[in-house]
């Protein structure tokens, strides 16, 4: 089947749920994955053809995406922080906001800490994409992470490996975690923050498909992960070490507040690049 035409029967089924320049990157994306072509060939090569077998993964990524499913999902893989990796089920896609989390801890790390080892740990690390962006541009860090998914420790190993840097991974869930000996300079955590009465906000591939595990908390007890990661790292950081939050939007006071209530100082509430409240960092006291 010619090539031109297999994207054409893509926006003609997707157009109407996606809209044409986000169908356009979809197929770009799954050429490029699944036959080692690049969208050029679609305008210098117009009667481009391509095996049976060859399409055979086009169409059922397409019959995937008609259902809602993210692209990143379909191909197994996204990218994060300028590095790859791997996604699944059992994790959350990586955003661009917590790549900005990421940025704000490097940029913030003073050169003469980056010249000695540094500890530190990222509590609820999904595909393990904050602890991993971290131990690869600060290399004389010691990194840990905490997940309560055993099957997202798993994606998380393999995305280390892949981009090959050392952290420690540990299945530990920080709502019952009484007791932990290490001390850390830093402790980094984008746990769970969407409100249940924020469902509406949300698109149906998020919904439907990402772990609701790694999304959401009631309505009555918004800060529950946020109030166990700070009592923890009251305990478990050192003197003027670093705590930094990804949060909701519209709970930056609240976040404030709590930190205060637990003597944080040099407290800083940050925007991302939407002009939404979004990260927090405090030093202990």
């Amino acid at each position: 089947m010619i090539l031109k035409e297999i994207n054409t029967i893509f926006h003609n089924e997707l157009d109407a749920m996606y809209g044409v320049n986000e169908v356009d990157s979809f197929f770009n994306i799954l050429i490029d994955f699944y036959l080692k072509l690049n969208r050029i060939t679609l305008v210098l090569q117009p009667n481009y053809e391509i095996t049976k077998e060859e399409e055979q993964p086009l169409f059922e990524a397409l019959s995937r995406l008609k259902l809602n499913e993210p692209i990143q999902y379909i191909i197994g893989e996204t990218e994060f922080f300028r590095l790859p990796l791997k996604v699944n089920k059992h994790t959350l896609i990586p955003r661009p906001e917590t790549e900005e989390l990421v940025q704000f801890i490097i940029d913030t790390v003073t050169s003469s800490e980056v010249e000695k080892p540094i500890k530190i740990l990222d509590i609820g690390t999904g595909s393990g994409c904050i602890a991993i962006s971290l131990a690869k541009h600060l290399p004389n860090a010691r990194v840990s992470a905490f997940d309560i998914s055993k099957e997202a420790i798993n994606v998380a190993k393999e995305n280390a490996e892949l981009n090959k840097v050392e952290v420690d991974f540990f299945e530990v869930d920080i709502l019952n975690q009484d007791r932990w000996d290490n001390k850390f300079d830093i402790i980094v955590s984008n746990p769970p923050y969407v409100r249940q009465l924020e469902k509406s906000e949300m698109k149906a591939n998020v919904l439907n498909h990402e772990p609701e595990l790694a999304l959401f908390v009631e309505d009555d007890n918004p800060l529950v992960f946020y109030k166990a990661i700070t009592k923890f790292a009251m305990q478990h950081l050192e003197k003027d070490g670093q705590l930094y939050f990804e949060i909701n939007q519209y709970l930056g006071n609240d976040m404030i507040q709590l930190m205060e209530e637990h003597s944080f100082s040099n407290i800083k509430l940050n925007k991302d690049l939407f002009g939404n409240d979004r990260m927090i960092k405090g030093i202990r006291p």
